[in-house]
């Protein structure tokens, strides 16, 4: 009885995601436009900074939002204004034309059966782990080699007291080295498009969560147990003291490299 119970409710999860990815393939013309990664990848981050842009605002007169406030320094709308069109030249003068030529050499296939449950799991945890690693390496190398800093990461640590819209301010390197790896990684571990899609939707999630500047009750890293996730507060403490913490999402590498700091 437990066989079947559970044989259905797998059949039923698959019948979930084929009904997501035919209403998804439906606006296949214009998901296969040169226009629609810089879109996406515009309307996604915006739409995930805009609650804590609110948070922001809120902050210098609600007591409850400052609560959760990891650093009480104020956010002012010059700030916000100053990273908000760093982030739109980066994909106005780099990412669109690279979303052009990527578009031009590679089209995208959109197969017409969804993945399954297990392999969007499996898939988007693999992406995840391997992007971490690259981060880290990446963002460990730009912090002990002096000229990959001054040139190239300095522009991403202007502010000591992160928030939301500070994760996309940084240099046009770092931008495209940082989203070249976020590209490639569902190519390599042969991800379907579906899945490509969540990952995209997720690493971005966690990029904004980790800049935001809040340590909020429901925070991934509250979630995900063991200290195995550092969150808002770890990243937010590698820009205060610059020599710790630099992977983006996960702990076991600071903790096997000793860079591990926490409060």
């Amino acid at each position: 009885m437990c066989e079947i119970r559970n044989e259905s409710m797998a059949q039923s999860s698959v019948s979930q995601i084929q009904g997501i990815w035919d209403y998804v393939r439906q606006y296949e013309t214009w998901l296969r436009s040169p226009l629609f990664p810089v879109f996406f990848s515009l309307t996604v981050y915006l739409g995930f900074c805009l609650p804590f842009v609110l948070l922001d605002l809120l902050s210098s007169r609600v007591e409850l939002v400052r609560r959760y406030k990891i650093q009480q320094k104020p956010v002012t709308l010059r700030m916000m204004w100053t990273c908000l069109a760093l982030s739109l030249y980066n994909h106005t003068v780099y990412i669109f034309p690279l979303s052009v030529l990527h578009w031009y050499w590679r089209p995208v296939i959109y197969p017409t059966d969804a993945p399954g449950v297990l392999e969007v799991i499996g898939h988007l945890i693999s992406c995840l782990l391997l992007f971490d690693f690259q981060y880290f390496i990446w963002h460990l190398l730009h912090h002990k080699v002096p000229w990959l800093y001054r040139t190239f990461h300095k522009v991403h640590h202007k502010h000591t007291s992160t928030f939301a819209l500070t994760t996309e301010y940084s240099s046009a390197w770092e931008t495209l080295s940082l989203g070249l790896f976020a590209a490639m990684n569902p190519m390599l571990l042969g991800c379907h498009p579906f899945t490509e899609m969540l990952f995209h939707i997720l690493n971005m999630w966690l990029s904004v969560e980790d800049h935001c500047g809040y340590d909020l009750p429901w925070a991934t890293h509250r979630i995900i147990p063991f200290g195995l996730y550092g969150g808002a507060p770890h990243h937010d403490l590698h820009h205060q003291k610059f020599k710790a913490n630099y992977a983006p999402y996960f702990t076991h590498w600071d903790k096997l490299f000793g860079t591990l700091h926490s409060e």
